[in-house]
């Protein structure tokens, strides 16, 4: 393998994501040291935290545009609070947060960083001129959204159809009630499983250059429903053959 280390950043406001849990899955599934530390975002320089709040996003459909952070918006990314399930959600353009990240850690070529975050990264697609929420925003170092596991996956098309039907508080905490249970929520008991299907595609992207697989029986599918995402992650919870071939060739063991 290319790494003979992989580094967890924590992100404290989500203990669901079992740090810990991830730690000894990765050991077991691949011949290498894994090492936890604190959340990457804390203990930051002020100019550090200017640098990550200029990657806000204010626009959905136009491409990054660089701004001036006001001093609420530095003082917001210094504190580190609980950036998820918000009213109004703040936005990171991936690739440009993983630029600030790149520029401030100090990076060992053979270990990979692996950094959770509950900031929710997109990235623009020039093919519908929108941005998207993603979970995995993959090179070296890596991000991981918790948010975006939640957010990014589409939910059930019914669901959204009922949300049209009487979009007000009430009416929204009872659609959730019909449908609870068949997508990830926040404080969701299953993060972690969920989880470990993203880094093994970190794991892959970085080793091989593929991070995913067209097959729904695969934990390296990319899945743009929340009930693919269940499927493949908790469910079935398998690699496929060839994606077994390969991490056996990764790790020696053929």
């Amino acid at each position: 393998m290319k790494i003979s280390k992989i580094i967890l950043y924590d992100e404290p406001t989500v203990p669901q994501i079992q740090l810990k849990k991830l730690e000894k899955f990765i050991s077991e599934t691949f011949p290498i040291k894994v090492e936890t530390r604190e959340n990457f975002f804390q203990d930051l320089n002020e100019s550090d935290y200017k640098e990550i709040a200029n990657t806000r996003i204010f626009d959905l459909k136009k491409s990054f545009q660089i701004h001036n952070p006001t001093v609420d918006e530095i003082n917001i990314e210094n504190q580190n609070k609980d950036m998820s399930n918000k009213e109004e959600m703040t936005l990171y353009d991936g690739f440009e947060l993983l630029k600030t990240i790149s520029r401030i850690i100090t990076t060992d070529e053979k270990a990979l960083h692996i950094i959770f975050t509950n900031k929710l990264t997109c990235t623009f697609d020039e093919n519908d001129f929108r941005y998207h929420a993603r979970v995995l925003i993959g090179s070296n170092p890596v991000i991981i959204s918790t948010t975006g596991a939640v957010e990014a996956p589409a939910k059930p098309k019914q669901y959204y159809l009922d949300l049209m039907t009487d979009f007000n508080k009430e009416r929204i905490d009872e659609i959730k009630k019909k449908y609870k249970g068949e997508f990830l929520e926040y404080d969701d008991s299953r993060l972690s499983e969920v989880i470990e299907g993203y880094l093994l595609q970190a794991i892959m992207y970085y080793e091989t250059g593929d991070a995913f697989c067209e097959h729904k029986k695969c934990r390296l599918f990319n899945a743009h429903w929340q009930k693919d995402l269940f499927f493949s992650q908790i469910e079935n919870k398998k690699l496929c053959n060839k994606h077994q071939k390969i991490i056996k060739e990764l790790t020696n063991q053929v």
